[in-house]
């Protein structure tokens, strides 16, 4: 059963379509990156998925229970750190996090036990007693996911973990949250902006546009929905002139050659790598390189709004 599972999901706000007919499903044990500009519809689908607001129609599981009818059993099963932490400036991270045990009522002997094991994990336990007024926004960042594990849930939902840090302290949270996936079998839904670290650490992604989940997929098969049965491939050769290049256009399948300094870039509608690869060595060049083109994300993400 998917941690996940959305079907034609709505959600109107005063006749405003925020998420229109959404399906999405999240597997067990991933980590799934929601991606979509300002309005797209993400936090509307987050807000549903924790029960803070109801659906207009459709139908959505977390972990088998009704966010709508079942949201108290939700919230004991999922974490959730938003993107505007509020933790008490003038507590220290311990007492913040012991506050936050009483509420969701974790016998006091265990609730020490527990914040202490978090601080460890999150890399807090040398600050434990400090104040958080006097805490970077990394260090925050980390006693959010450190108020999230507390109650060891089984999901977990990271709205925009890693804005505002900066590169060295966004790359310890993002390798915090592999090793949530890899150690401690949690399933987490990452929705960012920053596509070049949801590429980085997500199994799976998918892209929002006006509330609806256009596309998704790994990497790979978001990549080749974007081609759209166009292939393109990338070829360094040890000389580029003329006669290599019109020897390329003149390939059957051969749509477009176009040269960047010593890489020549070959789109087709068919794998044409043998006939690219004959033509180079007829023309007295030798192939140093010859590869199937692979898109980044934000190619990916792009060629979707674009379009």
């Amino acid at each position: 059963m998917p941690v996940v599972e959305a079907r034609g999901l709505k959600k109107y706000y005063d006749g405003v379509v925020a998420v229109d007919g959404l399906d999405l499903v999240v597997e067990e044990g991933e980590i799934y990156g929601l991606l979509g500009p300002n309005g797209a519809g993400k936090t509307t689908t987050i807000l549903i998925l924790l029960g803070l607001t109801e659906p207009t129609a459709g139908e959505v599981r977390v972990l088998g229970y009704d966010p709508a009818r079942e949201p108290l059993k939700v919230k004991r099963v999922t974490g959730y750190l938003p993107e505007n932490l509020g933790f008490y400036d003038d507590l220290s991270a311990r007492e913040n996090l012991l506050y936050t045990a009483y509420l969701n009522r974790i016998p006091e002997r265990e609730a020490r036990k527990r914040v202490t094991e978090v601080l460890e994990l999150v890399g807090l336990a040398d600050v434990a007693d400090r104040r958080v007024g006097t805490f970077s926004r990394g260090m925050k960042q980390r006693l959010g996911i450190a108020d999230v594990l507390l109650k060891d849930p089984k999901f977990v939902i990271l709205d925009e973990p890693t804005s505002g840090i900066d590169p060295e302290g966004a790359v310890q949270i993002l390798d915090m949250i592999v090793r949530l996936r890899d150690e401690r079998g949690m399933t987490i839904l990452l929705s960012s902006h920053l596509l070049h670290q949801v590429q980085r650490i997500c199994d799976r992604m998918g892209i929002i546009h006006q509330g609806k989940l256009v596309a998704q997929g790994t990497l790979g098969e978001l990549g080749a929905v974007v081609e759209a049965g166009e292939m393109s491939f990338e070829v360094r050769t040890s000389r580029v002139d003329e006669g290599l290049l019109e020897a390329l256009r003149g390939i059957e399948g051969v749509t477009a050659v176009e040269r960047e300094g010593d890489l020549i870039r070959v789109r087709a509608s068919a794998d044409v790598r043998p006939h690219i690869a004959r033509a180079v060595i007829e023309s007295g060049a030798d192939l140093l390189e010859l590869k199937g083109h692979t898109y980044t994300l934000e190619e990916i993400y792009l060629r979707y709004f674009q379009g």
